[in-house]
Order: structure tokens, then sequence, then C-alpha cells
């Protein structure tokens, strides 16, 4: 029976596995996340409009778009929220979320722009030394920004 199900398997095309394959697998939202720092070492934090109030101050961070590489998530969200331009580094973290959420984070670089927020998600957006982050920052960003993200 399994050479039968193989045998199948393999003479109906990749195109159709695929499909059925897209069909049968769960489906995740992809959260990215930006460790964004500027030449001095200070990390950009955004106060986010729609987060709960004592936890509004993290870092740029949005739901990969399809067809979007997560660095490219990376890229865009931070020109949205803030006009600015990031070069995405190093990896720093891949780890299952809440539910049907994959939790991603890079570093990233400030390229260069200006500093122009986008008033309908965030509030505020200002550089801090990581020894001087504001109350009210996620937790989960501040491991991040100290390289403790599990």
């Amino acid at each position: 029976m399994n050479d039968l199900v193989a045998r199948l398997w393999r003479s109906i095309g990749g195109s159709v596995q695929w499909r059925l394959l897209w069909l049968s697998q769960a489906k995740f939202m992809v959260g990215v996340t930006g460790i964004v720092r500027d030449g001095d070492g200070r990390v950009l934090l955004l106060r986010h409009r729609l987060w709960p109030e004592g936890r509004q101050w993290g870092l740029p961070t949005g739901g990969a778009m399809k067809g979007e590489t997560f660095q490219e998530t990376v890229v865009r969200e931070v020109r949205e929220e803030t006009g600015l331009k990031v070069r995405v580094g190093e990896l720093v973290q891949l780890k299952s979320g809440y539910r049907l959420r994959v939790e991603v984070a890079y570093e990233a670089e400030f390229a260069g722009g200006t500093m122009k927020i986008d008033p309908k998600e965030i509030l505020e957006a200002r550089w801090f030394a990581p020894d001087d982050l504001p109350e009210g920052t996620l937790e989960s960003h501040r491991l991040l920004i100290f390289g403790k993200a599990n």
C-alpha cells in the first residue's frame, strides 16, 4: 500500500503536490522585528499606538506580507513606520509565537533618511542607549536588544 501511495504521489507532479500540501498544512502569521542600531550603538524604539497602555515602547515590528522575504519585511516596516532606511544584518531569533504565529528578529543598521513617523501606528520614535530604555518597553524586545532572546 505504501508503495502505491508513493507512486501515485510522484505521478501527480510538483504543482499538484504543492497545492495538496498547501491545503493540508497549517498556515502561519509571521511577525518580523528589526533591532535597528545607529553608529553610536543606540537602538531605535517606537511608541506604538495600538499596543496596550504601559507596554507601548518597542522595536519596529510588523507582519510579513505574501511574497516578501523577512529581511524585506524589516526594511519595509522601518520605512513605513519611521521613514528611515536600514541595512538588515544577522538573524537573531526564529521561534514559534502565540498560536499560529512565528516570531523572527534581525539586527539592522541605520542607513539614512529623516525621521517621519506614521501617526496611524506610531506615537513617537526615538533613539535610546541600551542602558537607558524607556519604561514601558516590551520585555521580549528588551531581551532582543541585549541579545538574550530565547
